[in-house]
């Protein structure tokens, strides 16, 4: 089959149509042509295509020269055309080029040295001797590997690596329909990978301050990490202008999407299972792992459910790490106003204690289903004063209603396990940091809070 632009057109309107998006069928600026049973010429007019940061004609039987018109497309940044029959010239300004497995004979072409951004190079199994300007791109190619690699991903252990025209393919070119998240530092997309796996990629915003201090921090962080109650991180992909991090996929998506969306809903079973997980996830760090680890952001929009309603504690970005005989460190970083311990806001103060403090903000926040900065608070009312001066006649006036209704059975016994759950909340916030319970303890008084329920369900 011969590839024409309006065949383009027509083989991009039904991959979009299998997507569901086939309005943006001819404009998106992401375009996978791979194994397609293409062959003959890539015609010429592809160089009309302006929008195009993205192509994959991989795969096909493609023969005849690359057209010198893929030059003009100045968006695009990654050319996969890998396992064609192809010859000629490369074209500049890419990030990302694979030419693997075609008939691209003699001498590497002279124009390889002015791909000053190259970051991904395939040119395996052609015919190509190694002259002085692939020596050139190759030494600054290998100076900005270097270069990043001493201060990023070496840090994150994976027998895995991601490329990044890879990931731009795996998430349609990070289109939005595939956008999962925007945090911090960065966005969250779905993605797909070859073997059919499905991720979460979490990239990066440059153009922030202290993002490239967050992305190290991450990396450092979850090097060693091994915890059922922690995002997995699968690999991660970084160059000069792109940092992101291949996470494991939850299916089911933040808690906080499931506390306030009017389509989800957890029981009360639910919610104290995925706050055991937390507990047990932020204990880990605090104890179990070899050097403390200090969440300093935790909340619901933070903890994320894979396909079995499990817990998993995620977004590392301000994460600090305590030296073995250090009990606090200082930081000027702010996380998340509302569950921010008060020595942590006004001192930038960090110990174990400042999770602590979070967890029991998200703890009250899940059972009442209101947000510690919620519009029903007004002067010095919060959340934590709404719970402690509900205790223990008017706990009824706090708790979700979805969780629970006078007319349910053993509703007195229920009532009092949910008593007991804001108590334990609201020793998790006390003002002191010496007065606040450990999360060893707040695990443990969980479960057994947890048992009570199961008997009166």
């Amino acid at each position: 089959m011969v590839l024409s632009i309006s065949g383009l057109k027509d083989c991009c309107v039904q991959k979009q149509r299998e997507s569901g998006n086939e309005e943006e069928a001819c404009y998106s600026s992401f375009k996978d042509l791979s194994s397609n049973g293409f062959s003959g010429h890539i015609p010429k007019e592809i160089g009309n295509l302006e929008k195009l940061t993205y192509l994959s004609l991989m795969n096909n039987n493609f023969t005849g020269v690359i057209p010198r018109e893929i030059g003009k497309l100045h968006g695009l940044k990654v050319l996969v055309l890998g396992r064609n029959n192809l010859t000629g010239t490369i074209p500049q300004n890419l990030q990302g080029l694979n030419l693997e497995w075609n008939q691209i004979a003699g001498s590497i072409p002279k124009e390889i040295g002015n791909l000053t951004i190259l970051t991904e190079l395939y040119f395996a199994n052609n015919s190509l001797t190694v002259v002085a300007a692939f020596a050139i791109v190759f030494r600054r190619y290998w100076k900005k590997y270097q270069d990043s690699k001493g201060t990023n991903m070496v840090l994150v252990p994976t027998q895995e690596r991601v490329s990044y025209y890879e990931l731009l393919r795996a998430t349609d070119g990070y289109s939005e329909s595939n956008l999962l998240g925007i945090g911090s530092f960065g966005s969250v997309y779905k993605g797909i990978l070859n073997d059919g796996r499905s991720i979460g990629v979490k990239v990066f915003n440059l153009e922030l301050e202290g993002v490239l201090k967050s992305f190290d921090v991450e990396c450092k962080v979850l090097k060693n990490l091994r915890h059922r109650n922690l995002v997995k991180v699968i690999s991660g992909c970084w160059n000069q202008d792109f940092r992101a991090l291949v996470l494991e996929y939850m299916c089911n998506g933040s808690l906080e999407k499931w506390l306030y969306s009017d389509n989800y809903f957890l029981d009360t079973l639910q919610r104290l299972n995925i706050m055991i997980d937390v507990a047990s996830a932020v204990q880990y760090l605090h104890e179990e792992y070899s050097t403390p680890v200090i969440h300093c952001d935790l909340k619901p929009s933070n903890v994320l459910l894979d396909e079995d309603m499990v817990a998993h504690v995620s977004d590392f970005g301000i994460a600090k790490m305590l030296e073995k005989e250090e009990s606090f460190a200082w930081t000027k970083t702010l996380a998340t106003i509302g569950y921010i311990a008060p020595e942590y806001g006004s001192a930038g103060l960090i110990s174990a204690k400042c999770d602590v403090y979070s967890y029991g903000i998200m703890l009250m926040e899940v059972f009442s289903r209101r947000k510690p900065n919620d519009e029903l608070f007004a002067g010095n009312l919060n959340l934590k004063s709404w719970i402690n001066d509900s205790l223990p006649n008017s706990i009824l006036q706090v708790i979700d209603a979805k969780v629970l209704k006078r007319e349910d059975e053993n509703f007195t016994e229920k009532l009092e396990g949910l008593s007991s759950i804001m108590e334990l909340a609201l020793k998790c916030v006390c003002e002191s940091p010496s007065e606040r319970i450990s999360m060893k303890v707040t695990l443990e008084t969980l479960k057994k809070i947890k048992l009570k329920f199961l008997r009166v369900n």
